[in-house]
């Protein structure tokens, strides 16, 4: 018998047809057909050419408005709409609007539609975020989608994998964007091309899933087709907690073959911070000191969850904005919103001087509500910082977690946490 990686286990149990080995063509079956208000309109073009008329499972199909809502415009406002027809007409349930839902990749682990085993197709490369559910994300295109819509399965390439081994516990600071940040610097932005990252070992223990939702997030900015994590107790009781029945994770057989392993003491992180224009820039935020900034951004699908608001409202809290400094700040769900509300963390953050919006992924790609004039250096907790993310081609974006982003906020330039709370 072959012995397969947590990722070819996966696949293997909802494959159609296919051998499940590395460089081979398999037909898959998804749980969760994941679209949003900017993938969704092409999608349902093309569903309507293909003639089915209706979707394969009305209950397995989660559309999410995050990219363009609230509409800034009525181009946007058309799409919305458009998301709004598809889920009436067919009878999709899972639909979430402004004030509803929040930001696709946190919301659909949320609402309890991802756990232990399942896959996700979604038309956007962030789908990876499902990782973190002992689960697999995979992005396809948004004709793709259209075919998964109507077929309830898709074809695609068996990628390899590449483990990667986390011992020890991360220091003050060093959070699960830096364990991410350190893998891409490492192997660079295509090192993961064909492959998924696997994740594993003693140090997963040390990362709460919230951390491992950022790490997971960012695979695909390593050039990976998917992530996934080891699940272990944590993400069991998370299955519970989130209202769906805890399963056994999915876990590698002995002897599985990977294309590498990487390792990484978390232990020896300090808070990265990857200078423009890529994610694989990551350096150490002492020697990026001093480096002026007129934007911050607190948000994303990668990090606006509450672990992130709380390490935020903790720099924060008794401080103020600097002057010359916009601070916005972005909770990825309507959930976490409102939980960050309740615990008083949204006003430590509007008393230091931030603007605390809706959920949206509006500034993170230059969409909306938080755009870039030229010349202006922002730093944020996002997933790109490609030459234009966020707005003007010449502004500059450096990513980093919400540590070292709230910092920044209060100091007005680069500068390590421990510079303002006074500790290491």
């Amino acid at each position: 018998m072959v012995a397969l990686t947590i990722t070819e286990k996966i696949l293997a149990s909802h494959a159609v047809e296919g051998e499940i080995r590395p460089g081979e063509i398999a037909t898959i079956r998804p749980d969760v057909v994941l679209l949003n208000d900017v993938s969704g309109p092409l999608s349902f073009t093309q569903f309507d050419l293909i003639g089915t008329g209706r979707p394969f499972d009305p209950d397995r199909i989660v559309l999410v408005d995050d990219h363009f809502a609230p509409a800034k415009d009525v181009e946007s406002a058309e799409s919305l709409r458009s998301t709004r027809r598809f889920a009436e007409a067919h009878g999709i349930r899972h639909h979430y609007g402004p004030g509803r839902g929040g930001i696709e990749h946190t919301l659909l682990a949320e609402i309890g539609m991802v756990g232990h085993g399942d896959i996700v197709f979604g038309a956007d490369s962030h789908t990876c975020t499902a990782g973190a559910f002992n689960a697999l994300g995979i992005g396809f295109g948004s004709t793709d989608l259209a075919g998964a819509l109507a077929a309830g399965k898709l074809w695609m390439r068996v990628p390899e994998s590449i483990r990667v081994q986390l011992t020890g516990a991360p220091g003050r600071h060093v959070t699960g964007k830096d364990v991410i940040l350190e893998v891409i610097r490492r192997i660079g932005s295509d090192g993961g091309l064909d492959a998924s990252l696997e994740f594993g070992g003693p140090g997963v223990a040390a990362l709460g899933m919230d951390e491992r939702m950022a790490v997971a997030n960012m695979a695909v900015e390593a050039g990976a087709d998917a992530c996934v994590f080891e699940g272990d107790q944590l993400s069991f009781d998370d299955m519970a907690a989130r209202g769906m029945v805890p399963r056994a994770a999915i876990t590698a057989d002995a002897g599985a073959q990977y294309r590498e392993t990487i390792t990484i003491d978390l232990g020896a992180l300090s808070p990265l911070v990857a200078r423009p224009p890529s994610p694989a820039n990551g350096t150490p935020v002492g020697e990026l000191r001093g480096i002026r900034v007129d934007q911050v951004y607190i948000g994303n699908c990668s990090n606006g969850t509450l672990t992130d608001l709380r390490q935020a409202a903790e720099v924060l809290r008794g401080r103020k904005v600097a002057p010359n400094v916009r601070l916005v700040v972005v909770p990825a769900t309507q959930r976490i919103w409102r939980a960050a509300l309740a615990e008083g963390l949204l006003d430590i953050l509007a008393e230091a001087g931030a603007a605390v919006s809706t959920p949206t992924c509006g500034a993170c790609f230059g969409g909306h509500m938080g755009i870039l004039a030229s010349g202006e250096v922002a730093v944020a907790t996002t997933n790109r910082n490609f030459r234009g993310r966020m707005g003007h081609p010449e502004s500059s974006v450096f990513l980093a977690n919400a540590w070292v982003a709230a910092a920044a906020a209060v100091a007005g330039e680069i500068v390590p946490p421990g510079d303002i709370l006074g500790n290491a």
